[in-house]
């Protein structure tokens, strides 16, 4: 990949990442833990218990995005964005533009996928 294709992915990651940093800074009421002296019936305790942990869930996954983009600007300013991270192929522009964040080619990813591997498998 040239570095003019690179410059391309590098504002869609920069675009990206900047958006989720704007939801991570914005409200988090909805991440706070649910008063038990707040006027709510078990039931409806329940469900707010289980909103916040979704909220917190989707949080950590947007922290993870980031720190996903962080990693793959930094490949773009050393000029191996593009490349998988395990074997050196091209990752392919129909990944790179579904998931700009990746770090490995389709190949690799069935590889681990094969191999039962249940860890995440990219930095």
């Amino acid at each position: 990949m040239d570095r003019e294709e690179q410059s391309g992915y590098r504002a869609v990651l920069e675009a990206v990442a900047a958006e989720l940093r704007r939801l991570l800074a914005g409200d988090h009421e909805s991440t706070q833990p649910v008063a038990p002296d707040r006027a709510i019936g078990r039931l409806s305790r329940v469900g707010a218990m289980q909103a916040q942990q979704m909220s917190l869930a989707g949080r950590r996954r947007q922290q993870e995005r980031v720190r996903r983009i962080e990693h793959a600007l930094g490949l773009v300013r050393q000029g191996t964005y593009g490349s998988c991270t395990r074997c050196g192929e091209d990752i392919g522009r129909a990944r790179l533009d579904a998931i700009p964040d990746t770090f490995l080619c389709v190949m690799c990813v069935e590889r681990l996928q094969a191999r039962g591997s249940d860890r995440n498998p990219e930095p």
